[in-house]
């Protein structure tokens, strides 16, 4: 027969699975693309100013062009 796992395992497996799968999610819809921004400038670029993030989204969008759609 197969393994006996205990409820205990299994659940903390299961939100790990899922933590993870969110912070998959996340990534690819772009929610850690600022955060990711901020750090960089921050560590490689420290005595130039970081753009807001309504600065960073306008101009992320900007460098993409017009003809580049999701929709």
């Amino acid at each position: 027969m197969g393994r006996n796992i205990s409820p205990t395992a299994m659940s903390g497996a299961t939100l790990r699975v899922c933590r993870q799968v969110a912070r998959y999610v996340g990534d690819v819809m772009g929610d850690t693309h600022y955060a990711r921004y901020v750090a960089h400038r921050r560590r490689c670029h420290p005595d130039e100013p970081v753009l807001s993030e309504r600065e960073y989204w306008r101009a992320r969008h900007a460098a993409a062009g017009p003809t580049v759609r999701c929709c």
